[in-house]
């Protein structure tokens, strides 16, 4: 099946889609928030300019087209300009997570559903996920006097 826009019109629709502070990533700050989870948003400083860094905890929220869930199941279906597209998006994907953890940061990976069917079973494992804090020994309380990461401070 063809495209139903022309060159100019797809071009005008794409260049509308944000690639940041999307609804699923505004959707997991608040999360976050109400969990108590310091975090930095959208960090320059690191490979892949993160959603959210938290410590030494990194937290992706992927759109599931643009990142390819279940892509074996309907790359099929796909003209090959959004085959390469998605399949260059995967391996960006990998890329920057495998230089995050080379970095000594756990990454966190959670599709835009997840954010919005499973959000308790999100924010689980990011605490999960997150060192205690050395200050008291528990899970990173909002009120911890201890210097989180920032860029230029990993």
């Amino acid at each position: 099946m063809g495209d139903f826009l022309n060159k100019k019109q797809r071009s005008i629709l794409m260049s509308k889609i944000k690639s940041k502070n999307t609804k699923p990533e505004l959707e997991m700050s608040k999360l976050l928030d109400e969990a108590g989870i310091p975090h930095v948003r959208n960090v320059k400083g690191l490979p892949g300019t993160p959603d959210f860094v938290s410590g030494k905890v990194v937290v992706l929220v992927n759109g599931s087209f643009w990142h390819g869930k279940g892509f074996g199941e309907w790359k099929g279906k796909l003209k090959p300009f959004w085959l390469e597209k998605i399949s260059r998006n995967m391996r960006r994907d990998r890329r920057v997570a495998r230089k995050l953890r080379g970095m000594g940061f756990k990454v966190l990976n959670f599709w835009e559903e997840d954010v919005w069917k499973r959000p308790e079973q999100c924010i689980r494992r990011v605490s999960q996920a997150i060192a205690p804090c050395p200050c008291s020994g528990s899970q990173i309380p909002r009120s911890c006097s201890t210097p989180y990461w920032r860029p230029g401070s990993a």
